[in-house]
């Protein structure tokens, strides 16, 4: 009897899992279940069609036909209202049941709300699927006042989407920086001058108390902490993400802050893996538990889990037959990430988890040039560059091979970097 391998999400990291076993698994069952309308879109376009700068047609990745070809059974708009970890089964909101011998959730997250008065307004956006896209593209092009929240990577996002729609806004930033986790005020100030040559305003020791509405109840203003008010047509709301775990409630799947997985994308429950955004995974690279919502990130896990469900898969049939435990042979997920931003005349650049570590080193080379990186017991844990990416490559070579180098910082912050001039691992 075939295998039946069921995936929750068709995100990136769902969709790569399901390539991955209909590639490895010619003849088993696959199926996506999936609660948007649309297949598999770019996630990273998306801002750029919220900018106003693409239409609709070259973001989809996967139609639905991409499914049908390749015998995966897809499920738009469904969602599954309980697991039954012990039965191996699902249910659906329509009334249907799915069996599964290998199940993957990869359900991602949901924008966390502003807690303060007013902030489910009409006018307050939040920036996620392709269909948040459309709302903030046809309302910002039609704004002329906007404030946007959250100083990190989705936030900017916003932002920059009220710079190409000619929207007035300001940036209400809690801290003193833009990402300060991540950034020293002398890399952020650089982001800073771009977000205000684009007509987007950067406000410090700042955020929002509650927002203004009119009789309509749509939103017209941003009050922050200090009193000051900033009137806001539109306003974009990024402080990060709830992690869709409904479903994992009642099993015995660990849960921390997002779904904890192995290095190998499985749970504490046997024959469930997860992937992608919602994962709180083993980085053998870190020699701890982190979290990363990349895109390339997110695809890789997906295709780590589908290879270790095609392995137990194996595992378990070869036991039946023989009546001995056999080992699969597990595909650990061990992989530096990266995050562009394309929005500004200069690229930018993180890598790896630039917000951790317990030393650092940085330099500035121009106005729209800087890097900073990130160590953790002597060994490269991530990264920042903006202007001149080139050297991401042999800091991510350093970050693999865990060499600690952070006593050579002055080799590792010239401008050209060559790692011929590092003293060799074994010297150290």
């Amino acid at each position: 009897m075939a295998a039946s391998y069921v995936i929750i999400g068709d995100g990136i990291a769902g969709s790569s899992a399901a390539e991955t076993l209909r590639e490895g698994a010619p003849d088993a069952d696959v199926t996506v279940i999936t609660d948007e309308g649309e297949a598999l879109y770019n996630r990273i376009l998306i801002k750029e069609f919220a900018k106003g700068k693409l239409p609709e047609a070259p973001i989809s990745i996967h139609d639905p036909e991409w499914y049908d070809e390749r015998d995966i059974d897809l499920r738009l708009d469904t969602y599954v209202t309980e697991l039954d970890a012990d039965a191996h089964t699902l249910h659906t909101h329509e009334g249907d049941t799915i069996e599964y011998d290998k199940l993957l959730v990869a359900t991602g997250g949901t924008p966390v709300q502003l807690p303060v008065e007013n902030s489910d307004a009409e006018g307050v956006h939040h920036f996620w699927t392709f269909d948040d896209a459309r709302g903030i593209a046809e309302h910002a092009s039609e704004a002329e006042t906007g404030a946007v929240v959250g100083a990190g990577l989705l936030g900017i996002d916003l932002a920059a989407i009220c710079g190409a729609q000619e929207v007035d806004a300001h940036y209400l930033m809690r801290g003193e920086s833009w990402w300060r986790y991540a950034l020293s005020k002398e890399g952020a100030d650089i982001i800073h001058n771009a977000l205000e040559e684009k007509n987007v305003t950067p406000v410090f020791d700042s955020g929002v108390d509650h927002f203004e509405v009119d009789d309509s109840g749509h939103v017209t203003a941003a009050v922050d902490p200090n009193g000051e008010t900033y009137d806001s047509e539109f306003v974009g709301v990024a402080i990060g993400l709830d992690f869709n775990l409904e479903l994992l409630q009642g099993t015995d799947v660990e849960c921390d802050d997002g779904v904890v997985v192995d290095e190998y994308m499985q749970t504490t429950v046997d024959d469930i893996y997860a992937a992608g955004d919602l994962t709180r995974f083993y980085d053998t690279i870190l020699g701890d538990y982190a979290q990363n919502g990349s895109w390339g990130s997110a695809k890789e896990q997906g295709s780590i889990a589908a290879q270790n469900m095609l392995a137990d898969t194996v595992a378990s049939e070869t036991q039946r037959a023989d009546g001995e435990a056999v080992d699969g042979e597990e595909e650990a997920f061990r992989w530096v990430s990266s995050y562009s931003i394309t929005h500004f005349d200069f690229p930018f650049l993180s890598f790896g988890h630039p917000t951790l570590g317990d030393d650092h080193a940085e330099a500035k080379f121009s106005d729209t040039e800087w890097r900073r990186l990130a160590f953790k017991d002597g060994k490269i844990v991530g990264g920042v560059l903006i202007g001149d990416l080139a050297p991401q490559s042999k800091y991510k070579k350093l970050a693999r091979e865990e060499r600690v180098v952070a006593d050579q910082k002055e080799v590792l912050m010239r401008e050209e970097v060559d790692l011929d001039e590092l003293a060799p691992a074994a010297e150290q």
